[in-house]
């Protein structure tokens, strides 16, 4: 059995927003349309496992106090 490789955020993304201009078109069955909708719910919950993870690294990274602020980013408390 093949190993499946975990999509890239930026491809689970890209797929997801082409199954969403596919629903928006209208021009699947119900099946279809189904199966599509399917598909995005998982993707879309795909991109957000992957966020929330990237999002943890990021605080990790930043929860020795070596904090940085992004450049333009205000620091003044606001």
């Amino acid at each position: 059995m093949a190993v499946k490789k975990q999509q890239s955020f930026e491809e689970a993304m890209g797929r997801l927003e082409a199954v969403v201009a596919q629903l928006e078109r209208g021009d699947c069955g119900l099946d279809e349309s189904l199966k599509l909708f399917e598909e995005g719910a998982k993707l879309a919950g795909a991109c957000e496992k992957l966020l929330d993870q990237a999002e943890q690294k990021v605080e990790l990274l930043l929860a020795d106090g070596s904090e940085v602020p992004f450049e333009g980013a205000q620091t003044d408390g606001l």
